[in-house]
């Protein structure tokens, strides 16, 4: 049987570091929903073209259409023996649907990691990030600070803060994906296979917690 991993949690709690770390652990392919997007809206794909016609009169791209990315993805070699997804589902709707698919690929759902942290946590970690103009570096002004201020240490260039880092915008953003996803914490954790992960700790410590559960 396949294994698939649904990780949730809000901007700013580090899933997508946690993504990575887990991915390299239990060598299951790591799918973002938001890199996919990217992917196929770069190469021009079918699926590409039909999510932009949306995007372009300003319409939420159909589930159907994020359904067949994601079902499209999971049909490639490395997702053979499982996967985990970051950033979709969004909705029980999706949840349902994934659960559907998921047969198809001799699978469940098996694992819901929801990694959560206080607000006043998130808001800090999220809105201390800054971006380098050449190649998209990450740092941190407090914890993954530039040896020079404003100066990326890799390529030189200058480090900015994207309008989403900002505080104003990071606080909406963790209060929207709050509301739009406790209808999807509770879908999963009605299932039985929510766990709560205190995000508040130190990396390695929440890895290893993560890796706590999913060995149970």
């Amino acid at each position: 049987m396949a294994t698939f991993i649904v990780l949730l949690g809000p901007p700013g709690v580090g899933k997508g570091t946690q993504a990575k770390i887990l991915a390299e652990t239990t060598n299951l392919a790591h799918i973002s929903s938001g890199d996919l997007f990217r992917e196929n809206l770069k190469n021009q794909t079918e699926l590409g073209k039909l999510a932009k016609s949306y995007m372009d009169k300003g319409e939420l791209v159909p589930d159907d259409v994020t359904i067949s990315m994601i079902r499209d993805r999971l049909s490639r070699a490395d997702c053979e023996t499982g996967a985990i997804l970051d950033g979709f589902p969004r909705t029980p709707a999706q949840a349902d649907a994934l659960e559907k698919m998921l047969t198809g690929f001799k699978g469940k759902v098996d694992y819901v990691p929801f990694i959560t942290a206080a607000k006043d946590i998130l808001v800090e970690r999220a809105s201390g990030r800054w971006t380098c103009r050449e190649q998209g570096h990450i740092y941190h002004q407090k914890f993954n600070p530039p040896q020079k201020v404003g100066i990326c240490d890799i390529d030189g260039s200058e480090l900015y803060q994207r309008d989403d880092d900002k505080v104003e915008t990071v606080s909406k953003r963790i209060k929207v994906y709050l509301d739009q996803t406790m209808p999807l914490v509770e879908y999963y954790r009605q299932k039985g296979v929510l766990v709560e992960i205190d995000g508040s700790q130190p990396v390695d410590q929440v890895t290893e917690n993560l890796l706590a559960a999913l060995k149970k």
